[in-house]
């Protein structure tokens, strides 16, 4: 981008820099290659539509292309050009006012303020008078989705047939919100998130006509924090050229974004890498201590395991501009060492480690125990090769542990020993630690194993569930099955209606595992009531027959709002136990008794 267009008369006030090299023309634009083509063409050929949607995350330019649309629809040169073109060559008579937000037939709405049916009547009225002084009378509504259902649909007739001298353009962050109703009458166009590479040639441009040094290390910083947008790229150069007061330095932007130093970073995870828990845990500490978030420091650490995945699967992504040396030189040696197991499954336990960090009350003490997983689970054998040291006669191997000679060394120990080559950047190598003899696992003979269990009813089967503690079995049993016909090896069944769909097949598979033979569960019709519901049942019954009792009646009547919550009928044992004559022991309580 040119900023000499978008200099004007000193008045002694600073612009900010996403302001004052704001694009005034589709040339400015940067990453949005294919709807300028497509606008282009239209605009060659005369298909210009009647209203267009802009959508696309935040900073990415979308009111800014609002208005060098509305620049492109009215552009006139007097005696030059009269028509509308993309190809603004130089300044037209409503360029200015149009690209300042100050043009009397270029309407700007904030759709988060003005959402109300009223608002889109006076646009309504408004749209049936001709242009004062340009060529169309535009309208441009920002956040289009804020606005209301009712506001939409007096919208939708004028938006399907304006006026010949009105045109809509339309700008959101929130597409999905929009009615496809909408949608539907409009062209849409797409704005993609900027290359943080062209945001760096951007920002190294812009700094170089303000006359400011700053780090190439600083851009990538700077580049990174923006996320695709423009805006955001400008603001933040603009608080690293306040934050540093001269030369903008990398360290000086690392700690206004609050983030830890890259090569700190992946030495940490080549401590992480090589189970090296004791380096791993000093070295978040000392980035803690300078001021990192712990937070940040795992997101940091995703970003680089996604990194060196990345250039496993497609090496060709290590020509990417946005990459400093020392992250290219050293990604691309942990993805020849590291396998593609390992690194996935270090992204899975970073993505979960990084909301439990943020969540935490303290977090350099959930950081910590993050990394502790990591670091133990990167010693740990794939299940595939723990699978094929069982069958080759040994044990899987974990931290500590080695394989027969016979067998292939364990993922963990190939994982060690390879790690401890990759190094750069000035860190030491990592030792290899050799495991220790495992014992070979001991066959139990065929007499010995365990007999398979034998039901008779299903009362026994929910007390099998009991003493293998299987509570959550035990109350399904007891509270969504009800039973037709109950033998050895077959039950015919069914089940409540808020049972799981899947409780009939899971059982089958249950009670397989629980009695070491095949079962055939059937489901049929079955009107008995479940265990849960014949044990309410009964209680209802003591409870009823409880007050009905001369004594019972007589204390409810005393204590008015008292109901009674226990039965239990006791037996012949006497003392503590029940009473002698067999009779129930009732426990009333009162509603405000606290005891």
């Amino acid at each position: 981008m040119d900023g000499s267009t978008h200099e004007t008369a000193d008045t002694g006030h600073y612009r900010v820099l996403a302001r004052k090299y704001r694009p005034e023309s589709f040339d400015d634009l940067i990453g949005q290659e294919p709807m300028v083509r497509t606008l282009t063409n239209a605009f060659d050929t005369g298909r210009i539509a009647q209203a267009y949607m802009l959508t696309g995350v935040r900073g990415v330019g979308k009111t800014t292309t609002a208005r060098i649309l509305a620049r492109a629809l009215n552009y006139s040169v007097p005696g030059k050009v009269d028509r509308p073109t993309i190809q603004m060559d130089e300044l037209g008579e409503h360029c200015a006012a149009i690209m300042e937000g100050r043009h009397i037939d270029v309407i700007e709405m904030d759709a988060a303020s003005h959402t109300g049916i009223d608002d889109i009547r006076e646009i309504i009225e408004a749209s049936r008078y001709k242009p004062a002084v340009a060529r169309y009378k535009v309208y441009i509504i920002d956040e289009v989705h804020m606005l209301s259902k009712a506001a939409f649909n007096g919208l939708l007739k004028t938006l399907e047939e304006p006026p010949e001298h009105v045109k809509f353009v339309f700008a959101t962050t929130e597409i999905r919100k929009v009615p496809v109703t909408v949608l539907s009458r409009c062209q849409r166009f797409d704005l993609r998130r900027i290359e943080a590479g062209r945001l760096i040639d951007l920002m190294r441009g812009i700094v170089g006509k303000e006359g400011v040094e700053i780090e190439d290390e600083a851009l990538v910083m700077l580049a990174r924090a923006a996320e695709g947008s423009a805006r955001d790229s400008l603001s933040l150069l603009d608080q690293a050229i306040a934050h540093a007061n001269g030369k903008v330095e990398a360290a000086v932007v690392r700690s206004m974004l609050g983030l830890a130093d890259r090569a700190l970073v992946i030495d940490l995870f080549g401590d992480l890498m090589a189970g090296e828990i004791a380096s791993a845990l000093t070295r978040l500490k000392n980035l803690y201590d300078i001021g990192a978030d712990p937070a940040v420091v795992l997101e940091d650490l995703a970003a680089f395991t996604h990194l060196v995945t990345r250039l496993k699967l497609a090496p060709e992504a290590a020509a990417d501009d946005s990459l400093t040396e020392e992250e290219r030189t050293r990604g691309v040696a942990f993805a020849e060492k590291l396998s593609l197991r390992v690194l996935a499954r270090t992204w899975q336990m970073l993505l979960k480690g990084i909301d439990e960090t943020r969540a935490a009350s303290r977090p350099l003490a959930a950081a910590d125990m993050v990394l502790v997983r990591i670091a133990h689970a990167a010693d740990l054998p794939t299940p595939d090769e723990a699978l094929r040291a069982i069958r080759d006669g040994g044990a899987p191997a974990g931290r500590g542990a080695t394989p027969p000679p016979s067998a292939s060394p364990p993922a963990g120990g190939e994982t060690r020993a390879r790690l401890a080559s990759v190094g750069g950047g000035g860190s030491r190598p990592l030792p290899v630690q050799q495991p220790a003899p495992a014992p070979a696992p001991i066959a139990m003979p065929a007499a010995e194993a365990e007999p398979a269990v034998r039901l008779a009813t299903f009362a026994e089967l929910v007390a099998l569930a009991s003493a293998k503690r299987d509570l959550k079995w035990k109350h399904a049993l007891e509270h969504s099955i009800r039973v037709s016909r109950f033998e050895e090896g077959r039950i015919e069944l069914a089940v409540t209606e808020d049972a799981p769909k899947t409780l009939v097949g899971e059982l089958s598979r249950k009670l397989e595992e629980w009695t070491g033979r095949r079962w055939m569960v059937a489901v049929a019709e079955a009107n008995a009531p479940t265990i849960a519901e014949t044990r309410q049942a009964a209680r209802n019954q003591l409870v009823d027959d409880a007050r009905a009792d001369p004594v019972v009646a007589a204390v409810l009547a005393t204590f008015p709002g008292a109901e009674i919550v226990d039965v239990r009928v006791r037996t012949d044992e006497g003392g503590a136990g029940p009473l002698s004559d067999g009779s129930d022991v009732i426990a009333i309580a009162d509603e405000d008794d606290d005891d």
